[in-house]
């Protein structure tokens, strides 16, 4: 096992390529690679959504590395960890976050996975505007 967990946190804005940051956590003292793939979906509270954008404060980047670090260290199995947010438009079916860790064993990498999936829904500053079908537009989960 490595002393300290190989890390990626970062804000993109381009599309993700969920199999690239597979490939980037994998490694032979991994048994278990554990992903989560948020997507724009098209519908959303019975309305049909046309677009996201997805703004980042300042902040952001600090942030997004700070959960990478904090769940790796409390996660010690955690081999390595990927956390990538997109920034910018999106359309249905794009890719807005991958999430991937990799560990010796399957219930460390999932818990792990998860936790870094709430913590970066609940403490990443990054806004979602919504573009809905009749034109009109929302920022959602928003300060």
């Amino acid at each position: 096992m490595r002393d300290q967990p190989v890390l990626r946190a970062e804000l993109v804005g381009v599309d993700i390529n969920l199999l690239e940051i597979v490939g980037q956590v994998s490694s032979s003292e991994s048994g278990a690679v554990a992903t989560f793939t948020g997507l724009v979906r098209e519908l959303d509270h019975g309305r049909r959504v046309i677009e996201l954008e997805y703004v980042a404060h300042d902040s952001a980047t600090r942030v997004i590395g700070e959960v990478a670090r904090d769940v790796a260290a409390k996660h010690t199995e955690v081999i390595a960890l990927a956390i990538v947010h997109r920034t910018g438009t999106l359309r249905i079916g794009d890719v807005a976050v991958v999430v991937a860790v990799s560990a010796a064993h399957r219930a460390a990498a999932l818990e792990a996975c998860a936790e870094a999936v709430e913590a970066v829904k609940t403490l990443l500053p990054v806004w979602k505007r919504q573009v809905v079908d009749d034109g009109t537009d929302e920022w959602v989960n928003s300060p």
